[in-house]
């Protein structure tokens, strides 16, 4: 197993692979994300993009690979594996490349389960843009705290994981060669795979779109559209989140109902 793949529960559980959003290693899904999928017998798959964790780094600014290099990532992921077909769960950029995926391999993917994401469907148009209050912050010495800090304006309000996020934060500093270069990802996002984008075409697995009311980055509108764009999927709009993962009260209802609808 390549050292920026891990795999959590029974070899022989069902098979579910994790993609993290821009600047994600695999730490941000932790043990609160995992262990619902654990406890149903998935076999739970997180790993490092490029440029975060142990996966392979370029200079800040620099990144030697597009954004349908990312996607063929995750592909290489299943097939580093074994894994003939997954459930994808991806948030925010990680939602892109799961329906970029679904789109171009339909035979490797069970399902979605798209959370703080937009559609890659091009005729989605129209669509509000970030909350301008989104600016960057104060730089910061201390990288933890920065991570912490960057994160802060993304959750809705109240729905901040203070202590969750720091005890992520540490590991994704102590885990990570140069923390700069993971801004790469914001170079190559949007990079078209080649493939259609025709969302349509995903009607017959099971979606779930997962997104909250109060999302700064991409505005519920996005979930939506994504849901609209999709025939037979399903939205779950937690109430108050904002561009993060379910907070861990909300998570395991979530987890719960994807589960119902994908062995359905």
């Amino acid at each position: 197993m390549l050292p920026a793949v891990e795999s959590l529960g029974p070899d022989d559980g069902w098979p579910v692979l994790l993609i993290g959003g821009a600047t994600w290693s695999r730490d941000w899904w932790d043990e609160i994300a995992t262990a619902p999928l654990v406890r149903a017998r998935a076999r739970v798959v997180r790993y490092d993009h490029r440029d975060t964790g142990e996966a392979e780094h370029w200079p800040p600014g620099a990144p030697g690979y597009t954004g349908a290099d990312l996607t063929a990532d995750a592909l290489g992921v299943l097939d580093d594996l074994g894994i003939a077909s997954a459930h994808l769960v991806g948030l925010s950029m990680g939602g892109g490349i799961a329906q970029e995926l679904a789109l171009a391999h339909p035979d490797r993917v069970t399902g979605l389960t798209l959370i703080a994401t937009t559609p890659v469907d091009p005729r989605v148009t129209g669509l509000p843009g970030p909350d301008p209050s989104l600016a960057p912050g104060p730089e910061l010495d201390d990288p933890v705290e920065a991570i912490v800090e960057g994160e802060r304006p993304c959750a809705g309000p109240g729905m901040f994981e203070e202590a969750r996020v720091r005890a992520i934060a540490r590991r994704v500093v102590a885990r990570t060669r140069d923390l700069a270069s993971a801004a790469n990802h914001f170079l190559v996002i949007g990079d078209a795979t080649g493939g259609p984008d025709d969302l349509s075409a995903l009607g017959g697995l099971p979606v779930t779109v997962v997104h909250g009311s109060a999302d700064p980055v991409f505005p519920l509108a996005h979930g939506r559209a994504l849901a609209d764009a999709v025939p037979g999927a399903e939205l779950v709009v937690v109430e108050g989140m904002g561009h993060q993962l379910p907070p861990e009260r909300e998570w395991e209802p979530v987890v719960g109902k994807v589960l119902s609808r994908a062995r359905r």
